[in-house]
């Protein structure tokens, strides 16, 4: 008996040395176990001890700050895919996290995140060059429009340069992402997973404000909409408050839900199994019916539109009995008699005559017009809206509310910035549709199908309301521009693959 117990004995202890072993290799113990390293850890800790003691809780908060910002630096300028999936996450939820009270510049936190992806970029470039992958018109034209930006720090009409500063980073600076999501994004399966995680992230959305609608507001977000009058004046229409969600505002919000139901819209052209096919069908249904929520009727128009263009590039008979069914239904909810504020708010954005705040809008339209003839530069980047009133109040344009993405890009960067941002648009799209009907992966197709259709609904939206310039939306944006050249890339190599297969 005891020759069988001594071998299993040693035997384990064995196991417990290489275990020890290991454990020392992870954290390093083998370094600090010597009177050197004891006395340098000892040092450190009574250093941080003495630092919070003097200095109080936030010099301790401030360590963990470098303790936990070092690690994710490294990760996002090494590891991109993984940082560009916390990017993303942190675009939904930047403005929650705000409207919760957390006391950190973390807008600064995502224009840091944008310069170090900028700076991985870099050091891969030197280590092993590959600059035709941002070949292509898409790019030519975002440079071209960053570009312009840029050199609008120069124009003589401009009454600040304060507030280029403060809008340059949401209109230029991160469209650079554009550039970082064509770089990385290459496989099929990642592809896969940023999709499911904006699915994911649409969905928190949408059950948030179904939250709210059903029982009601936080109280935090009720100290919210009481904070100031003009909030209620926005937000409070016909004894109902707007639904905003975890976004800055029912306007992001809405459009959020319309592109996030237009992804799964495209997904569903695609092969799917059954149980897939229901989960989106539900997601648009959810998607749409807390877009109605918002109150916003600009976002109302998007789904019909959008089914428009998609019986337009995917003609066959599945699809216009569809686009029919979706004609009647619409049909009958703009005419369908209701006293529900919601459902009538819903039915107003289809008799845009009848709309106050739409007759408005075009009579500051029309009113602003010789002033972006007589300026073909414009008034400058920000010269509209809060950094206008902000840093130049006493201005012509700080007074004026452009209501539109079109119409503030006309009055800031006049009728040259206009024509390069239409020639943007129409250049997205127009790649965005050629590669739709050159891709031969039927799962690949019903992607770009998606991304043509959420660019599009973009665009209609932008006219209405501002549709890019905020959080989410700036991002998913750019996003969606580069996954639009991603997949035709990764589609073309398949193609390849297979044909050296062959």
């Amino acid at each position: 008996m005891d020759n069988i117990i001594i071998p299993i004995k040693r035997k384990e202890e064995g196991w417990r040395k290489k275990l020890l072993a290991n454990l020392r290799q992870l954290v390093l113990i083998e370094k600090l176990n010597n009177p050197v390293g004891i006395t340098v850890l000892t040092v450190l800790s009574l250093l941080v001890a003495l630092g919070i003691a003097k200095l109080g809780l936030i010099f301790g908060v401030l360590c963990m700050i470098v303790v936990i910002a070092l690690p994710a630096v490294y990760t996002i300028v090494m590891y991109p895919r993984i940082g560009m999936v916390i990017y993303l996450t942190m675009a939904y939820l930047i403005m929650w996290f705000l409207r919760l009270g957390v006391n950190f510049p973390l807008g600064t936190l995502m224009d840091g995140m944008e310069g170090l992806f900028i700076l991985g970029l870099l050091i891969r470039q030197k280590q092993k060059p590959d600059w035709k992958i941002f070949k292509g018109p898409i790019s030519v034209w975002i440079l071209v429009w960053i570009s312009y930006n840029l050199l609008e720090f120069a124009n003589p009409t401009a009454e600040s340069r304060l507030a280029w500063v403060y809008t340059v980073r949401s209109v230029a600076v991160v469209m650079f992402m554009y550039f970082i999501f064509v770089y990385n994004i290459r496989t099929k399966a990642y592809v896969k997973l940023i999709i499911k995680l904006w699915l994911g992230l649409a969905f928190f959305g949408a059950a948030y404000a179904f939250k709210q609608e059903h029982f009601g507001f936080f109280p935090f977000e009720e100290a919210y909409l009481h904070s100031d009058p003009n909030i209620a004046l926005l937000l409070f229409i016909g004894g109902t408050w707007r639904k905003f969600s975890i976004f800055s505002d029912p306007v992001v919000f809405s459009y959020t839900m319309v592109v996030s139901s237009m992804l799964c819209v495209g997904l569903l052209t695609g092969p799917l199994s059954l149980k897939k096919k229901l989960v989106l069908y539900f997601l648009i249904g959810f998607f749409l019916l807390n877009m109605l929520y918002s109150g916003t009727r600009g976002a109302d128009v998007l789904p019909p539109v959008c089914l428009l263009l998609l019986a337009i590039l995917k003609y066959n008979r599945k699809v216009l009995i569809m686009l029919l069914v979706g004609a009647g239904l619409m049909a009958t909810l703009i005419f369908l008699p209701t006293g529900n504020q919601t459902l009538g708010r819903f039915q107003s954005a289809f008799k845009p005559s009848n709309d106050a705040s739409f007759n408005v809008r075009k009579i500051n339209q029309k009113r602003i017009q010789p002033y972006i003839w007589s300026h073909p530069l414009g008034g400058g980047l920000g010269a509209t809206g809060e950094w206008g009133q902000r840093f130049a109040p006493y201005s012509f344009l700080a007074s004026f509310p452009p209501d539109s993405g079109y119409v503030r890009v006309a009055v800031e960067l006049g009728s040259i910035g206009l024509f390069l941002f239409c020639m943007l648009m129409f250049t997205i799209l127009r790649v965005g549709i050629n590669n739709y009907y050159s891709i031969k992966d039927p799962q690949l197709k019903s992607f770009c199908l998606a991304m043509i259709l959420i660019v599009f609904a973009f665009n209609i939206g932008n006219y209405p309301q501002e549709a890019l310039v905020q959080f989410p939306s700036n991002v998913y944006f750019y996003l969606v521009t580069a996954l639009i050249v991603v997949i035709k890339r990764i589609d073309d190599q398949q193609n390849q693959q297979l044909q050296h297969g062959q």
